[in-house]
């Protein structure tokens, strides 16, 4: 065994598997025993899967002996947001009021995951039922930022994120309603990727708002995000090869996204397309005006939903709750249906819009985040300061899900601030093949 497993990206170790380099039971031992040792594990994982780990790796080194690997991440351990259903192990999503709930099957994609051969180490803590971009959770626990011990890592795949910052797992699957994939990868200098709402299934997994919600990973690389997101597909992953921005077009998004950016995301995102451009990119500034009024439908869309999902379950226990997440939910009780089928028709006009001005680009280009990961005692102790954090974290990534695409963060030259390059929906492949060689242009 060595310590450079923990460092290493979720291909390399794929690919020392096929090599016979590294045995996939090993592998697996030696990150469950760093989750069992780590001071900070019970902060990031809310239980492990030892015993369906070992399983599932003893099935991969069997694989792997006689050559019948089912893809290149066949026998690599990752680890799971416990909104993730798994069969016979509590999957709580971060909540007292889900305490003990322990589902009969799997989540769809980690049936999926599964048969390609990934190992799961168990289920990572998350923001109170997803419903938080800071990764504050005194309910359950408040994972750790990889740059910033008392910062909060972002959420709400805040323990996802974590574990693979901390080297606890080579890499993770979250859920991005509002940011929850890109905004703790970017805080933990990660990649993230936000998948187009719709392609992946939902079915298994605790919602939020399930008009929004979609699955997606957490990885030191693109090139692991690509192969994660074929793992959830049971497909052949998108090719990277021969990848390059020579002659690329992106648009940066002036209107909302560039708003009040703090010194070192802003010097973050202004370094990126400095070194994009010298890659051969041609970079454009534009303002879509519609973009301002999409994220003022945000909170009629969001919180209605999610209210309409979870008032029963939050108001037979409501004490339960972190006082905040639970005010955030209610604010949709009062939420006309009439306004919610306006804010809804519109946003679809607004979506039209959008794909009509950024047609002849590449990808749009963004801060992930206007802030640095907040101090986590200041958003307990300071009700102003939680306020101005919580509506900053998720500002720029919300415009993603708003105008239904995907999207991928990538780390820059400033710690926990991210770039993130947003497609049209279902372009996955194509933004991962631009995230490689901006991948490049950025080390």
């Amino acid at each position: 065994m060595s310590n450079t497993w923990s460092n290493m990206t979720a291909a390399d170790l794929g690919r020392a598997i096929g090599k016979g380099s590294i045995n996939p039971v090993e592998l697996t031992e030696f990150f469950l025993e760093k989750i069992a040792i780590h001071p900070l594990s019970p902060r990031i994982y809310a239980r492990a899967t030892p015993v369906r780990a070992r399983g599932e790796a003893m099935g991969a080194a069997a694989r792997a002996k006689a050559g019948l690997r089912r893809g290149l991440l066949d026998g690599v351990p990752i680890s799971w947001k416990d909104l993730f259903d798994t069969a016979g192990i509590a999957t709580e999503a971060g909540s007292a009021l889900l305490k003990g709930r322990t589902p009969a099957k799997d989540a769809a994609v980690l049936a999926t995951a599964t048969r390609e051969g990934l190992v799961c180490l168990g289920k990572t803590h998350m923001s109170e039922l997803a419903f938080s971009g800071l990764g504050l959770n005194p309910v359950t626990a408040t994972p750790p930022c990889i740059n910033d011990d008392h910062a909060v890592a972002g959420g709400s795949t805040s323990g996802g994120a974590a574990s693979v910052a901390f080297g606890l797992s080579p890499a993770a699957i979250g859920s991005d309603t509002g940011g929850s994939v890109r905004i703790p990868a970017a805080w933990n200098d990660l990649v993230g990727l936000k998948t187009t709402s719709g392609r992946l299934p939902l079915t298994g997994i605790v919602p939020l708002c399930e008009t929004f919600d979609t699955v997606g990973p957490l990885a030191r690389s693109v090139e692991d995000c690509a192969l994660l997101l074929a793992a959830l597909e049971a497909r052949k992953p998108a090719d990277l090869t021969g990848s390059s921005l020579t002659n690329a077009r992106f648009l940066v998004l002036n209107t909302v996204a560039l708003d009040d950016l703090r010194k070192r995301p802003a010097q973050g995102f202004e370094d990126a397309l400095t070194r994009l451009s010298r890659a051969g990119a041609q970079i454009d500034h534009a303002d879509i005006a519609e973009t301002a009024e999409a994220m003022a439908l945000a909170g009629v869309i969001f919180t209605a939903e999610a209210y309409g999902i979870w008032a029963k379950t939050i108001e037979s226990a409501p004490e339960k709750m972190f006082p905040r997440i639970l005010e955030r939910f209610r604010s949709g009780a009062t939420i006309k249906a009439c306004d919610y089928v306006a804010a809804w028709r519109r946003l679809h006009e607004i979506r039209a819009i959008w794909a009509a001005r950024t047609a002849g680009y590449d990808a749009v280009l963004i801060p992930t985040s206007p802030i640095l990961p907040p101090n986590a005692h200041k958003l307990m102790t300071d009700d102003a300061y939680y306020v101005a954090e919580n509506l900053a974290a998720l500002r720029n990534t919300r415009i993603g899900n708003l105008m239904g695409l995907c999207a991928l963060t990538l780390p820059t030259a400033q710690p926990s601030c991210g770039i993130s390059l947003m497609a049209g929906p279902g372009q996955e492949d194509r933004l991962l093949r631009l995230g490689s060689a901006a991948e490049r242009a950025l080390a």
